[in-house]
């Protein structure tokens, strides 16, 4: 910042600022500033020597399964996490846990977690006496093969009928570590009730009072048991046999398994979710989609919790449900475009996609928003028919409507011109039209009656209509229709660029006719005042390169050749300022 100072006031303002000079608030905060820095450089330098221990606790399976989670045991993320150095012995870190959580270091035990083939994560196995000797590092070294900064542990405690804690007790190889989850038809929930070791050779049936009593039923309750294998990319939850051994039914330490009261078969139909494997299909697959009307793609009108499998007409009937409307097909839907935040160009044809999930899918991403419409018409109706839109441009007045047609696909441009005259006021009854493609302010095309409409584009390019003058139905055989465009130059990087605009037109020239005539029919066509019009510069322009005309110009001579590629590269231009007064766009839906 540039400051002036009086030079008398010199000495007072270009001093040394002493630390009494700065406002005592200002001089703390920079202190602690200060102290953070180097504190956050110490972490950084130091962070080597330390790692994260994360502990999770029955509590936490509680906490979390149910409300957070569904699907494997805890989120590791939202568990206690410990910053320890790297050399204390385990033994010390059971004293910190201690303090944390108050449990006696003796009645702590620590299972580490594994990453299974099936990518679900569980516990795995307890730490040895061998290992709590050895220091924090080492440890973390055993548990991960991946580089991993933490230690992930689970924290057994066991509880006496005081709800105190008491030592583990002896772990065999015959003793498995089961984690149960109970399930709620009627409230549609998953929670998780505890957890209990049984022998490799008991069976389920031994162990149902004690399930019973973890849900709170009544001990001889009958219950369903499934063991819950694994959530990706798909959900397997198998039953369990409760009258064969837990080793043939391949349960381990870590193992989930899932119960629930059966439903009566009268009742199974009034619960979305009867039973634990579709409840869990539920959750894999469920999915709010924001819907947005595609009028207004910007902002959310109403939001559905779907399945990712509903089918085209499932999720269609949702929406017409939403809205009230009776009949689902008249719904037409767009799906997002993840890139540009935006509608795709293409709606969803009729039955076009299997399931929702393809509806969301775009390329490698998957979004969450869908566009709908409601249409006047049913959409595999619509679909037969092509709609163009069309703008009609009045012989006389200066005026512009769109028109959107309507038609059978196998319609010829034809069929578009007579349903255009029935709904366009023309100057005379017997006028004749033609449809033009209009692209960038030049002519591109004109297009032949007998011309089939489905393949036209409308998207781009615009299609206009207009009536042909009487000029140019009786032709000399000298006389030329040539193409009229505007433009202005610019200059972009010392180079000159034609930019055309307003709108593009056709005018027949005769053999022989200068350029100061030819000035006059242009000047009456387009209605431009003579104090404007005596600025206007008219020029040859082939392939984008201005060729200035004099008054004295025969014109036609330049349009001599027929052969050139591209009618729309050999134009009279007439250059001046882009003021023309747009059109008024009237759009006749």
């Amino acid at each position: 910042m540039l400051v002036y100072i009086r030079e008398s006031d010199k000495d007072k303002i270009i001093c040394n600022v002493d630390e009494k000079d700065i406002a005592e608030h200002l001089r703390e905060r920079l202190k602690k500033e200060q102290e953070e820095k180097e504190h956050k450089k110490k972490e950084k330098a130091e962070a080597h020597l330390y790692t994260i221990i994360k502990v999770a606790r029955d509590d936490d399976l509680a906490e979390q399964i149910g409300k957070d989670i569904c699907f494997d045991l805890v989120d590791h993320d939202k568990v206690r996490s410990f910053h320890i150095q790297k050399q204390m012995p385990f033994n010390v870190f059971k004293e910190e846990v201690a303090r944390e959580f108050g449990i006696p270091v003796q009645f702590q035990r620590f299972w580490l977690w594994a990453k299974r083939q099936n990518h679900t994560y569980r516990p795995n196995r307890p730490l040895t006496p061998l290992e709590e000797t050895q220091s924090v590092g080492v440890l973390k070294e055993v548990s991960n093969k991946v580089h991993n900064a933490e230690l992930k542990l689970f924290l057994e405690v066991e509880l006496g009928l005081d709800l105190r804690p008491i030592a583990p007790p002896y772990k065999t190889k015959e003793d498995i570590l089961l984690f149960f989850k109970h399930y709620d038809p009627e409230k549609e929930e998953l929670r998780y009730v505890g957890r209990l070791f049984v022998k490799s050779a008991g069976k389920p049936i031994e162990i149902l009072s004690r399930l019973n009593k973890m849900a709170g039923y009544a001990p001889d309750e009958d219950i369903n048991l499934y063991e819950e294998i694994k959530f990706e990319p798909s959900v397997m939850c198998e039953p369990i046999d409760k009258k064969i051994m837990f080793r043939a039914s391949q349960l381990e330490d870590g193992d989930i398994v899932c119960f629930e009261k059966p439903l009566p078969v009268e009742s199974t139909n009034q619960y979305r979710y009867p039973d634990v494997p579709s409840f869990l299909e539920y959750v894999h697959n469920r999915q709010v989609v924001h819907f947005r009307s595609l009028e207004k793609p910007k902002e959310d009108d109403f939001c559905l919790e779907m399945s990712r499998l509903y089918t085209y007409d499932d999720v269609v009937e949702r929406v017409a449900q939403q809205l009230g409307l009776d009949n689902p097909s008249k719904i037409r839907l767009t799906s997002h475009n993840c890139y540009s935040q935006q509608p795709k160009p293409q709606p969803i044809k009729y039955r076009g996609v299997d399931h929702l999930s393809d509806m969301l899918f775009h390329y490698n991403q998957t979004s969450d928003i869908l566009y709908f419409e409601v249409l006047d018409i049913p959409l595999p109706e619509l679909q037969g028919l092509k709609t163009l839109k069309v703008a009609f441009h009045h012989a006389t007045k200066d005026e512009v409507v769109i028109h959107t047609i309507r038609l059978p696909k196998q319609s010829t441009v034809g069929d578009v011109i007579n349903d255009l005259k029935t709904k366009v006021e023309l100057s005379h009854p017997h006028a004749e039209l033609r449809l033009l493609e209009v692209f960038y302010n030049k002519i591109y095309k004109i297009f032949p009656p007998n011309e089939k409409i489905e393949n036209i584009n409308d998207q781009y390019w615009t299609l206009r209509a207009e009536e042909i003058p009487e000029e140019e139905k009786n032709l000399g055989p000298n006389d030329r229709l040539i193409h009229v465009y505007h433009f202005t130059k610019e200059t972009a990087q010392n180079q000159m660029q034609i930019l055309n605009f307003g709108e593009p037109f056709f005018l027949v020239i005769h053999e022989g006719e200068t350029l100061a005539e030819i000035k006059v029919r242009i000047q009456r066509k387009l209605q431009v005042p003579d104090e404007e019009f005596a600025k206007w510069k008219f020029a040859f322009l082939s392939l984008g390169r201005p060729e200035y005309l004099q008054d004295s110009d025969i014109v036609s001579s330049r349009f001599q050749r027929r052969d050139v590629y591209g009618a729309w590269e050999q134009y009279l231009g007439l250059e001046h300022s882009d003021n023309i007064p747009k059109r008024a766009y009237a759009i006749n839906q």
